[in-house]
């Protein structure tokens, strides 16, 4: 079932218990995603992220060269030669990809 779908059955609902009709589909989609994009940014500023991706982007356009240096790796994280799946072998241990 669709949203206008939705929508008639909740009309004939409310026309059959004299109630007020609900509002139409999408009628308040634009400020319910603002008020989430504003929820988003006080959320940023209240766990202090960095600043908005807005002035990240003016930052990098006007200067190019910027970036933010990159932590050390950890040092227990496994290089990428450990994640390597091992070689495929039969159960007697001989090599599959050996023909």
């Amino acid at each position: 079932m669709d949203a206008l779908q939705q929508h008639l059955l909740d009309t004939y609902r409310a026309a059959q218990r004299a109630e007020a009709t609900p509002p139409v589909p999408g009628l308040h989609a634009v400020r319910t995603a603002r008020e989430i994009r504003q929820w988003r940014r006080f959320q940023a500023v209240v766990f202090g992220a960095r600043g908005l991706g807005r002035i990240r982007r003016a930052v990098r356009a006007a200067d190019p060269g910027f970036s933010r240096p990159r932590p050390a790796p950890h040092p227990l994280a496994p290089t990428p030669a450990e994640n390597r799946s091992p070689e495929p072998t039969t159960r007697d241990g001989n090599d599959l990809l050996r023909a």
